[in-house]
């Protein structure tokens, strides 16, 4: 047991790592521009500033929060696999590992309702089960199953045979960026907001939207991705790699081009508008997925080639990814919401995005200097020690190259998370 409870350092997969330091800056880069969620209030007109929140919305708007949910099947892979080759079955413990992430998020969803992190303590709980399934093959047909949004087709198929429920508007098309982040001068009044209001709106979006079903299914195919060794022996998957890229991008351009005329494949009618709207929202998120993966193959198509240097560079960022996450919102919801500088009203896109660039890599200059004397980021390292309720795990470096400090609170778990 006291091994179990005061686990050793182990090697970072750094491919893995940097592809999350990307995934963190293409959902930052979402943030800035969407002034955390506060755009919608006043979207911009002018043209440039069009352009700047359309090139940043369509390369990573729903894809980098994609591609976090891949990264997270494969670390939940390499979490369980681990203790498994050492005889223990990390299954309770990944549950309270997820009940502890859970409760990060129901906390930091206080501060800004736009937290996806209780969202994934949620659906990992569903990833448990397909741990055991042997069959890569039934893993990876179920996964590419729930990207198929079989919810929406169950929908649509109702909503076309009459069923009123069926063709009833979304909940979260009807809903307004609350009045206090816009004009509010309290904190408080922005926390009640987020919990009476900001956090069922943030499910029912995610329910809806099929954001449920795409992660859960992007979870599994990390699962597999992470059971055949594609970050572990990247030196097998070079043709996998470039063939996906291939794939993915000439999908991703099809449907961007055929999107409209394909959603008129739909029958639309007098009370049955929904079937139509939903194909559309089935496209969107093929076309996203499509998207998600020409970046997936071809940033680790760059890394494990010719640009590995330069995007390891993504690596500590990578391994901060819940610091640096949470660090994000509690700096920058103050410089938009009412409560704090309000600068909602009156920052360009243009503004935005390069304030969010530049703030972006101070996180990662930081981070560099970070790991110089820490084994894991703050955040990373409170989770682990509340994963395995105690204080014994290494979080400063030995001065002895190789070995982990011996401090009282020093740690490290397997996880790559």
């Amino acid at each position: 047991m006291e091994a179990e409870r005061t686990p050793s350092f182990v090697p970072r997969i750094e491919g893995l790592d940097a592809l999350r330091g990307f995934a963190l800056f293409g959902i930052f880069i979402v943030h800035m521009p969407e002034l955390f969620e506060l755009y919608w209030a006043h979207p911009a007109t002018d043209p440039t500033q069009l352009l700047w929140h359309d090139v940043v919305f369509t390369l990573f708007g729903g894809k980098a929060f994609a591609l976090l949910a891949l990264c997270f099947g494969v670390s939940f892979f390499i979490i369980m696999d681990r203790s498994a080759r050492k005889g223990r079955d990390f299954t309770g413990r990944f549950v309270w590992r997820l009940a502890v992430l859970g409760a990060i998020g129901l906390a930091h969803g206080l501060w800004y309702r736009g937290d996806v992190l209780d969202v994934l303590a949620v659906m990992g709980l569903f990833l448990l089960p397909f741990y055991r399934v042997r069959s890569n093959a039934l893993v990876l047909a179920t996964g590419i199953f729930f990207l198929l949004q079989p919810l929406m087709v169950v929908q649509i198929i109702s909503a076309l045979n009459g069923a009123e429920w069926a063709n009833q508007p979304l909940r979260f098309w009807g809903s307004k960026t609350p009045e206090v982040y816009l004009t509010g001068s309290s904190l408080m009044e922005t926390v009640r907001a987020n919990w009476s209001d900001g956090h069922p709106f943030k499910w029912a979006f995610m329910y809806e939207s099929g954001r449920l079903s795409q992660i859960l299914g992007l979870s599994l195919i990390g699962l597999i991705l992470g059971r055949t060794g594609f970050f572990a022996s990247p030196e097998r998957f070079r043709l996998t790699r470039w063939t996906g890229f291939a794939i993915a991008l000439t999908a991703a351009l099809a449907l961007w081009f055929a999107k409209d005329g394909l959603e008129q494949w739909m029958p639309v009618s007098p009370g049955r508008t929904m079937p139509r709207a939903l194909w559309g929202a089935m496209l969107s998120s093929w076309f996203d997925l499509g998207v998600m993966f020409s970046l997936f193959f071809g940033f680790t198509s760059l890394y494990y080639g010719p640009a590995g240097g330069a995007l390891n560079l993504l690596a500590p960022a990578g391994r901060m990814t819940l610091t640096f996450y949470l660090l994000q919102s509690l700096i920058f919801v103050p410089v938009f919401y009412s409560f704090g500088l309000g600068l909602h009203a009156t920052m360009t896109q243009s503004q935005a995005v390069l304030l969010g660039i530049a703030a972006f890599a101070v996180q990662v200059a930081l981070a560099h200097l970070w790991f110089r004397v820490f084994l894991y980021g703050p955040v990373e390292w409170l989770w682990r020690a509340a994963t395995y309720l105690t204080l014994h795990v290494p979080f400063v470096r030995s001065h002895a190259p190789g070995q982990a400090a011996t401090m009282p609170i020093a740690s490290s778990s397997a996880s790559t998370s």
